[in-house]
C-alpha cells in the first residue's frame, strides 16, 4: 500500500516538474535584445529571408537569447512555420521580445516589409530600456535614504556635534 501512494506521489512529482520545466521562461537581458534586433535589421537589410536571418542571427548570438533562437531555427527544420516558431517566442523568452518577434512574423506571414519594421522594434525596446533605467535611477536615492540616515548621519554627529557639546560642557563646569 505504501509504495503504492509513494509510487503515484512520484509520478505526480514527475508531472509537475516536467510542466514547471517546459513554462519556464528564459530571463533574457534586455540590452541584449536590441542589438539582435540590429543584426536582423542588418540581415534582412541586405536581402535575406526571414528564416535565413533568423538562422545567421541564431548562429552569432550567445546566451540565452541565443539558445531561443536556436530551438526556433530547429524547429523549423523540424517542419514547423516561421511565423509560428516567432508567436511563440515570447512565451518562451519573455515580453522583452515580443516587438521583434511581432515584426519577424508579420513579415515572413504576410510578406509585409520588414526593415521598417525591425526599426521601430529597435526604436520601441530602446525606449523600454530608457524608461527602465529612468525608474531605476529615480528609485536611487529612495534607497539610499536609509544607509545615510542610520550610517553617515551619526558618524557626522560624533564627529562634528559631540566635540562641540563636550567642549561646552567642560567650560560649563570650569566656570562653576
Amino acid at each position: 500500500m505504501i509504495a503504492i501512494v509513494a509510487a503515484v506521489a512520484a509520478c505526480i512529482s514527475i508531472s509537475r516538474w516536467r510542466r514547471r520545466r517546459r513554462t519556464r521562461v528564459i530571463a533574457v537581458d534586455p540590452f541584449a535584445v536590441a542589438d539582435v534586433v540590429d543584426l536582423f535589421a542588418l540581415a534582412c537589410g541586405a536581402g535575406l529571408t526571414v528564416a535565413a536571418a533568423l538562422r545567421i542571427v541564431a548562429a552569432h548570438t550567445a546566451g540565452p537569447l541565443g539558445h531561443a533562437f536556436a530551438d526556433a531555427v530547429a524547429a523549423v527544420d523540424d517542419g514547423a512555420r516561421v511565423s509560428d516558431v516567432l508567436v511563440d517566442l515570447p512565451a518562451r523568452v519573455g515580453e522583452v521580445v515580443r516587438p521583434l518577434s511581432s515584426a519577424l512574423a508579420m513579415a515572413a506571414r504576410y510578406g509585409t516589409p520588414v526593415v521598417p519594421a525591425l526599426e521601430r522594434a529597435a526604436i520601441e525596446i530602446r525606449l523600454e530600456q530608457r524608461r527602465s533605467l529612468e525608474e531605476r535611477a529615480r528609485r536611487l536615492p529612495v534607497q539610499l535614504l536609509f544607509p545615510l540616515v542610520f550610517c553617515c548621519l551619526p558618524a557626522f554627529a560624533l564627529l562634528t556635534v559631540a566635540p562641540f557639546v563636550i567642549t561646552v560642557v567642560n567650560g560649563l563646569t570650569a566656570t562653576t
